[in-house]
């Protein structure tokens, strides 16, 4: 890639753009490599990113391992840590500093043996060898137990141990195995596989702590498909809380040591014990309950046992004492019955009609009928006299009749002001008797209009 062009003339560029040129540069010069320094001024952030100083004797520089690299590193960093870190040289543009990316880290001397490690364990997680999903739990409560571990190691007395104490009643097989040196990886597949088709409930990984070098044999590929085709739980007990191998990932379920491997794979007998004394006490309580119950219960009902024949001589007294209600009750419908039909009888002969008196009634409602009927029309005709006195004093005919005339204009309108008129108009007179017709020669103003 070429470097980019720097500004030509007066041209300025803005600080981002700037920082951002930088950086491209840097990470176009650089590819990923490996450097080697001391861990210093170390933080884990709450986000999940690492960051520290790499340093040596003469120099220093930033760097930053992000969360996804950070949670598949298997070991925690420490200040003052030498390591050997996988990274890409960058520049953070908000602040204009120098950093690295970090990809990936190793205690520096492991070289190969930890880069060969991170590469199986990249493949086999893509693989899904280490999916959650695909983790089986462990039995509660085994009958037998399988460890595969040297017999010679010191980390079996500690599991067999531990065993004894919390749990003699389970069987122990051991599967005895080369845990170092070369070909020990391919006994150790051999003895997990063999564990798996006995008649164990589980099995325990167990080795003590070490290097690398010295753990390296449970970092087979092929003991890590065995763990995962295990027809049984693994638990792995291999080396100290800081020791990660392979085996760890495939197994089932991780131990810090191979103690604690024991101690998850067996129940505690004691608490065991405790538990099935408590249980006894309430199932004793419970039962004492329920007999308790059943014996107020047969109580309630040998109280309530009757001889046949007293039941019977009960049931006929209920059944006298139905019949003489039921007879009661109906002495008392009867007598209700027959009070009803009394009343009833009087409604209906005051209800029945009588001539006679229906006839004065229609007698009587006739006269007041006809009175109100006079009545009614004297006073319509009074008032039919008034409207006719008055329509007929506006009657304009009856005006004319008084000798006075109606003079009409030539549009049809009578004529009431002499302003409606213009000498030479032609009227139309209308008489009591008869019309004509004129022109008007004058038109001479009401002298109260000036």
């Amino acid at each position: 890639m070429p470097m980019p062009t720097p500004p030509v003339g007066n041209s300025v560029l803005s600080v981002s753009s700037l920082n951002r040129q930088v950086r491209d540069c840097l990470e176009t010069a650089f590819p990923l490599t490996w450097v080697g320094g001391e861990i210093s001024n170390l933080t884990y952030a709450a986000s999940g990113h690492v960051y520290f100083s790499l340093k040596d004797a003469s120099a220093q520089v930033r760097c930053v391992m992000w969360r996804s690299r950070a949670q598949v590193l298997g070991w925690r960093l420490e200040n003052g840590q030498k390591i050997e870190a996988r990274i890409l040289v960058s520049f953070y543009e908000p602040r204009g500093e120098f950093q690295l990316n970090v990809e990936a880290i190793r205690r520096a001397g492991q070289g190969d043996l930890f880069e060969r490690f991170l590469q199986l364990k990249a493949k086999l997680e893509g693989e899904g060898l280490f999916s959650p999903a695909s983790k089986r739990p462990l039995p509660s409560f085994p009958r037998r137990l399988a460890i595969v571990t040297s017999l010679q190691a010191a980390a079996l007395r500690d599991v067999l141990t531990t065993l004894q104490r919390r749990a003699p009643h389970i069987g122990i097989r051991i599967f005895p195995t080369p845990v170092q040196g070369d070909g020990a990886g391919v006994k150790i597949t051999e003895a997990v596989t063999q564990a798996g088709h006995s008649d164990c409930d589980a099995i325990i990984l167990c080795r003590g702590g070490g290097s690398i070098e010295d753990l390296w044999a449970f970092n087979d590929e092929s003991l890590a498909r065995a763990i995962h085709t295990s027809p049984i739980p693994v638990i792995s007990g291999v080396g100290h809380e800081t020791d990660f191998t392979i085996a760890d990932f495939a197994a089932d379920l991780r131990a810090p040591t191979p103690t604690a491997a024991a101690e998850l794979a067996s129940p505690d007998r004691e608490a065991l014990v405790d538990r099935l004394l408590l249980l006894e006490n309430q199932l004793g309580r419970r039962l004492d309950r329920t007999l308790s119950d059943h014996l107020q219960r047969l109580d309630w009902l040998a109280a309530r046992l009757v001889h046949p024949a007293e039941r019977l001589r009960q049931r006929q007294r209920e059944t006298a004492a139905f019949g003489s209600r039921l007879q009661h009750a109906l002495r008392r419908q009867s007598e209700h019955c027959a009070v009803r039909l009394q009343a009833l009888s009087l409604r209906h002969s005051s209800a029945r009609p009588r001539p006679e008196k229906l006839a004065e009634g229609l007698t009587h409602f006739k006269y007041r009928l006809t009175r109100q009927s006079q009545w009614a029309i004297s006073q319509q005709s009074g008032k039919l006299n008034a409207l006719a006195s008055s329509l007929s004093q506006l009657d304009p005919h009856a005006v004319l009749s008084r000798g006075y005339t109606l003079a009409i204009g030539t549009d049809g309108r009578a004529v009431r002001n002499t302003s409606q008129l213009n000498a030479g108009d032609l009227l139309k007179l209308r008489f009591s008797v008869g019309a004509a017709e004129a022109t008007v020669n004058q038109v001479v103003a009401d002298p109260e209009a000036d």
